[in-house]
């Protein structure tokens, strides 16, 4: 097999086909009274809403952590909110500190997503669906040939 493999014309199917991976990645709006979660993974490329997390205190790191556990991501992103005219927001910071904290606690690459329009898309829903769309957003851009 390896022979037949080996002799195969560079220009084949077999050389051209991408590795197909999957990964699971979480999605977060952090917030300062909750925060979203969302699930998706990178073959179907579809993100929905998984948890809403209380965010005071301790608690909320074990409940993230046992998502983490029970999910168990390849990666995390983040969604980092902006003016429309791209500079910092006043929550901008909080969410940066929250993306390191997240990198370091549960020790996954984290990616990070310019939020500034998913408040408008989700249209007042439920911090878990803003999470659903910062992720769906990340997966679209992942997908991107220039990604």
């Amino acid at each position: 097999m390896r022979e037949a493999r080996d002799r195969a014309p560079l220009g084949g199917a077999c050389a051209l086909a991408p590795a197909m991976s999957e990964e699971i990645v979480l999605g977060f709006d952090f917030g300062a009274r909750r925060i979203g979660v969302a699930i998706g993974n990178t073959l179907t490329r579809e993100a929905r809403p998984l948890a809403i997390v209380e965010a005071a205190g301790e608690a909320r790191w074990q409940r993230i952590a046992a998502l983490a556990a029970a999910w168990q991501p390849a990666r995390l992103v983040v969604g980092i909110p902006r003016h429309p005219d791209g500079t910092a927001h006043e929550m901008t910071a909080r969410c940066e500190k929250f993306a390191r904290q997240l990198e370091g606690r549960l020790r996954r690459p984290v990616a990070r997503v310019d939020e500034r329009y998913s408040s408008a898309v989700v249209g007042g829903g439920r911090d878990d669906q803003a999470a659903a769309v910062i992720l769906q957003q990340w997966l679209h851009e992942s997908a991107a040939p220039d990604a």
